[in-house]
């Protein structure tokens, strides 16, 4: 009966303890975000509130364990497996202190930077840091795991250690697409070549930069499809970064027109729809005759914007305006048809 009470004093003493203090860091954490509204960092700290409980609660155990006085046959494995725990608890722990500190760095550094090209990269370069951390701190905690926590495995971890060589040429073959892709992933992270949240131009296809991984790239297309592709792409093969440099861009529109078309017209009244329009951001504009065939004449007509979703619109809008401006105002300047004279409909013997 003795060693019951004292393993429920033992065991539940750490479970109210540990429960206690995990609320108390909470409610911390919420005076501290009620104090400094504008601070982001409280309210995202309070995301490590499961990992912070199960680091206490294992550490916790792997302290009072033997004060339960057991005397198990057990008791080294169940405190290795304690220590395990509380490693990898840890680590965890201090994974998701770094995103709360880093997502609370990003947030106040976006409210404060005038450059939206620099939020993005930043965002891209913490994604991928914090992937490759957290990767390599989860296989390094599984090595000290095996290798240090149970000494029964540091025999098997001292003879893969001494062929750590033959499994690293074998590895580094069977790899290779993971590798470059991974060399990839921290080229364009700090090579500033492409960002999360850029606009692209990919195999055909237009769309806005969702993830980068360690090994893919994800486009949302405009009409929500996903395109993903392998990290290397972006760094062997050409595409379109509509948003490098800047997010400003220049749209044209092409029309094909009869050689009646009244020119100087068609500019005054692209410049007066222009004028009104929200999506142009008044930087340049132009009309002019691009091309002269004998049947009519490539009028090309541009136009600025603040960003590719202006741009877009813009020429579209662009577009059906002038149309319908010669349709209504000049139709002869719309290209039409020539019947031929004279067209023998008799087939062909």
């Amino acid at each position: 009966m003795e060693n019951v009470i004292r393993l429920l004093i033992v065991f539940g003493g750490t479970l109210v303890v540990t429960i206690a203090i995990g609320w108390a860091i909470d409610r911390g954490l919420r005076y501290w975000s009620a104090r400094h509204p504008k601070t982001t960092i409280p309210s995202l700290l309070r995301r490590v509130q499961l990992p912070l409980q199960l680091f206490l609660g294992f550490a916790a155990l792997r302290i009072t364990y033997p004060l339960a006085e057991l005397d198990l046959r057990q008791d080294v494995v169940i405190l290795s497996v304690l220590a395990t725990m509380v490693t990898m608890s840890a680590v965890w722990l201090v994974v998701r202190i770094a995103d709360a500190v880093a997502d609370g760095l990003l947030n106040s550094y976006s409210r404060r930077a005038r450059d939206p090209r620099r939020v993005r990269q930043l965002n891209t370069q913490f994604t991928l840091i914090r992937r490759i951390t957290t990767a390599i701190l989860a296989v390094a905690t599984a090595a000290i795991a095996m290798l240090i926590l149970f000494p029964g495995l540091r025999v098997l971890g001292t003879s893969l250690l001494a062929s750590a060589g033959i499994i690293g040429i074998i590895a580094g073959v069977a790899a290779q697409s993971t590798l470059s892709n991974l060399m990839a992933g921290l080229q364009i992270a700090f090579g500033d070549s492409v960002k999360i949240g850029d606009t692209v131009v990919v195999e055909g296809e237009m769309g806005t930069v969702e993830e980068i991984s360690l090994s893919f790239l994800t486009v949302r297309i405009w009409d929500d499809r996903r395109l993903t592709m392998p990290v290397s792409y972006f760094n062997s093969k050409p595409y379109e970064n509509w948003s490098r440099g800047g997010p400003q861009l220049t749209g044209t529109v092409f029309l094909y027109l009869d050689h009646s078309t009244p020119v100087s017209a068609l500019r005054e009244h692209l410049y007066a729809y222009l004028s009104d329009h929200p999506d142009w951001d008044g930087r340049s504009w132009n009309l002019l005759v691009t091309d002269s065939t004998p049947t009519g004449i490539e009028v090309r007509a541009s136009m600025t914007g603040r960003d590719s979703d202006a741009v877009w619109s813009l020429r579209c809008a662009v577009r059906e305006e002038l149309i319908d401006w010669l349709n209504t105002q000049h139709p002869g300047a719309l290209p039409r048809l020539a019947a031929l004279d004279g067209f023998d409909k008799t087939p062909a013997r």
